[in-house]
């Protein structure tokens, strides 16, 4: 009887230090998941950021300023300006396949 109640508690030790082990390891995880949840939410945020800042740059009117006060460029004016008129074939035009 003696030898079974001592098995027991040797068991019953093991089981609560499984126990305690588990819930450690289960509050270090979630811990770390809603870490990782909070750095998600900065990188959006700053994901979103830095498209607004792209579209800034990208926008139509800082370009031309750029190219007109950085590198002197301008649109040209009507006198310099000539249009080209290409007769577009009503047939089509057949390439031959290359060979090899």
């Amino acid at each position: 009887m003696i030898r079974l109640n001592l098995i027991l508690f040797v068991l019953t030790i093991a089981m609560a230090l499984g126990v305690v082990t588990a819930q450690y390891k289960a509050r270090k995880l979630y811990f770390e998941l809603d870490r990782q949840e909070m750095l998600t939410k900065q990188y959006m945020t700053e994901y979103d950021q830095l498209q607004i800042e792209q579209s800034t740059w990208a926008m139509h009117s800082r370009l031309e300023e750029f190219a007109t006060a950085r590198l002197h460029m301008h649109s040209p004016s009507m006198q310099q300006t000539q249009v080209i008129v290409v007769d577009v074939p009503t047939a089509p035009i057949v390439v031959p396949a290359a060979t090899k």
